[in-house]
């Protein structure tokens, strides 16, 4: 196991060997990522009045105890309405070494859905965070916002990500690293904060389509079945217009692309940031990881564009 820096799908099944990651069931055979592990949903589900952290002194089960309205069987399957809150546990549990700690996100199928989930952790002081030397079970928080849902035991809306020491580049790292790799395409790159700036496409394909906005009052969507629903359906296309604005409507969801062709090397990867309350009051991203070797040009491109998950709060 390398000494900073993400681990790979060899060192994660690694962690599964030793005991660190623990399941009362078999591993599906593409459960692991190239760097990160998809969690899955565990037998039951509990209706909360509302969501929260356990803290430091307190067990998840300790907290459900008091604030859940009603438990649901999910072995085989049910329905998670829009606008509720709902505590599972997971299948997978940790035993983490002191030297690796670990952070969550929603899976990419997850976000494009508008389902809102969030790992917790027995005495946990944040959300998606697992501190090193963590021994546990893993809890995920999911609200779906915009799709009623169906999912079942098994069902996989979250990924978690391990690391070890501080795995972030510095900012001149992360300049010297696009000169190498060409990081995105675009010069010159908009790099700030320790990260690189994006920016959403308004041109659209050759159609003028640019993105989708989510309707409202749809049918149900089942998360394990894929190209399973007609896409007009459950959302309505958004064109360019002729100055090239959109104008989001407070909290309504969008689906859109970034302007700019993002590369992962192979030995790096990537999250985006939900949040910049410097660019405007709005999530940007559910889904925040990609995986070692995106848009890679060895693989066949030269980058791919990211796919931004959005939802416009308080203010047009």
């Amino acid at each position: 196991m390398r000494q900073t820096g993400i681990l790979p799908d060899q060192d994660i099944s690694a962690l599964f060997q030793s005991g660190a990651l623990k399941s009362p069931r078999v591993l599906d055979a593409d459960q692991i990522q190239p760097a990160s592990l998809d969690l899955r949903l565990g037998d039951k589900a509990f209706r909360v009045r509302a969501s929260f952290l356990p803290g430091p002194d307190h067990l998840v089960a300790d907290k459900l105890d008091r604030l859940k309205l009603h438990e649901i069987n999910l072995v085989d399957g049910a329905v998670l309405e829009t606008g509720c809150v709902y505590i599972v546990p997971l299948l997978e549990g940790l035993a983490l070494p002191s030297n690796v700690s670990a952070s969550a996100n929603p899976k990419s199928s997850t976000g494009r859905l508008d389902i809102f989930t969030r790992v917790m952790t027995d005495r946990g002081h944040e959300f998606d965070k697992i501190a090193a030397g963590y021994h546990g079970p893993l809890y995920l928080e999911v609200s779906p916002r915009t799709f009623p849902i169906v999912v079942r035991a098994g069902s996989r809306l979250s990924q978690i990500r391990f690391r070890t020491g501080n795995a972030l580049l510095s900012e001149s790292e992360l300049r010297d690293l696009h000169h190498a790799e060409m990081l995105v395409a675009t010069e010159p790159p908009n790099i700030s904060g320790g990260g690189i700036a994006l920016s959403i496409d308004l041109d659209g394909d050759k159609d003028g389509l640019v993105g989708y906005r989510g309707k409202h009052h749809t049918g149900l969507v089942d998360v394990d079945k894929r190209a399973a629903q007609d896409v007009v359906d459950y959302w309505e296309p958004l064109y360019k217009s002729g100055a090239g604005e959109l104008v989001l409507d407070p909290d309504e969801f969008y689906i859109l692309v970034s302007r700019e062709a993002v590369h992962v090397p192979p030995l790096y990867a990537a999250e985006m940031t939900p949040f910049d309350p410097l660019v405007g009051e709005f999530r940007v991203h559910y889904a925040g990881f990609f995986d070692p070797g995106f848009g890679h040009s060895a693989a066949g491109g030269t980058g791919s564009r990211a796919v931004l998950e959005v939802r416009s709060h308080e203010v047009p």
